[in-house]
């Protein structure tokens, strides 16, 4: 036995109903009390009869008594009316109840009537269709509000997925690639059975194998970063900065720093990976005898961290494209001697997973100012 499905419709109709019928009663309820005390209820007295004056000696003429009988009988007739006002007053109360409840169910009908159009719609969307939407017309009420909310919703998840498809497409290729070079330098290192030609086939497989185990571990730590933050803790950035900078390989350019001791709460592996990201990246993608300057301080009273770095001018419309996995500049698919593509892709992800603000911004005579501005942190 299935149980009644309680309906946003008849829910509507029975609250609808219901603030009728109360409305009619207390309306009736305030006629009646009209109708029995402020109008027939006014106790005006009769008239006194007229002063007659005596003249003559004559005697002075009788008064009439008031008729009880008619008085009583007025009285009945007034009780008798009040019982039909009742009763008419209920009978219309009832037949105006039902008349309210089916004009209450057409009326929710009608204004449910896009909500119904929004459901259908958003059942026959799929993972396949997300470029539809609602298209909701009308005045802009509530109801255009949630349909134009829930447009905004699926063009995000369209973005979502496109963004996914592109990253899967993009690490199967980088995966893969590797994969069919090591194949085919090991069937040419197996047909010559020259023993120099196979150690150096075996070098190669190992600075390949490095190659794989790099993009494995950026991929893990990207996935790792948008899974959101296990565990918080104090990370002075300045500290982790100046180790970052000890271990890199600056090449011939300047590496000049600015850091101010500046405690955030975070991830301490992701926010040295970020720093690491950044640093690298700045190194990576500069020209000769260039600068890549590290700051770390207060920005809009937030613990921040900023590199700065000279190389190729980069134009504004491009900027979006490095947070994309494995893109580069001209949007095609990054090489190898570029590293694997996956730098600053961490870097966003690793900041949405700590509430960030990632701020890029192309330098007018080139190279990129990339600035991360943590969350103040919580007093203890």
């Amino acid at each position: 036995m299935t149980t009644p499905r309680w309906t946003i419709r008849l829910r509507l109709t029975m609250l609808f109903g219901a603030l009728f019928l109360a409305a009619g009663a207390a309306l009736l309820f305030v006629t009646y009390l009209l109708v029995v005390h402020a109008l027939p209820g006014l106790d005006v007295d009769p008239p006194s009869p007229p002063a007659i004056e005596v003249q003559g000696g004559l005697p002075a003429p009788e008064v009439p008594a008031p008729d009880t009988d008619l008085q009583r009988r007025l009285a009945e007739q007034r009780a008798e009316d009040l019982r039909q006002f009742r009763v008419a007053s209920g009978i219309g109360l009832v037949l105006m109840a039902f008349v309210s409840a089916g004009l209450a169910w057409l009326m929710a009908g009608r204004v449910l009537r896009p909500l119904r159009a929004m459901a259908v719609t958003a059942n026959d969307i799929s993972s396949r269709s997300l470029h539809q939407r609602l298209a909701m017309k009308g005045p802009r009420d509530e109801i255009k509000d949630l349909a134009d909310t829930f447009d905004g919703l699926l063009a995000r998840l369209e973005h979502a997925f496109e963004a996914q498809r592109r990253f899967v497409a993009n690490a199967s290729h980088e995966l893969r690639s590797p994969l069919t070079f090591e194949r085919s330098l090991l069937e040419v290192a197996l047909s010559d059975p020259d023993p120099a030609a196979l150690r150096a086939a075996c070098e190669r497989l190992l600075v390949n194998n490095e190659h794989q185990e790099t993009i494995i571990e950026a991929l893990l730590t990207l996935a790792r970063s948008q899974r959101g933050l296990e565990r918080r803790e104090p990370v002075d950035l300045a500290a982790v900065a100046e180790t970052v900078v000890r271990t890199a390989e600056p090449r011939d350019l300047r590496v000049l720093t600015d850091l101010t001791p500046t405690v955030t709460a975070g991830d301490a592996p992701l926010i040295e990976r970020l720093i690491k990201n950044l640093v690298d990246n700045a190194i990576r993608h500069n020209v000769d005898n260039g600068e890549v300057h590290i700051w770390a301080g207060q920005s809009n009273s937030r613990p921040s961290i900023r590199v700065t770095n000279t190389g190729p001018i980069i134009p504004p419309n491009q900027v979006d494209d490095l947070l994309q996995p494995f893109r580069r500049l001209d949007t095609t698919r990054i090489q190898n001697q570029y590293g694997v593509g996956l730098g600053l892709s961490i870097v966003a992800a690793i900041t949405t997973a700590h509430n960030a603000t990632l701020t890029t911004t192309p330098n007018p005579t080139g190279g990129l100012t990339v600035l991360v501005e943590f969350a103040r942190p919580s007093p203890l």
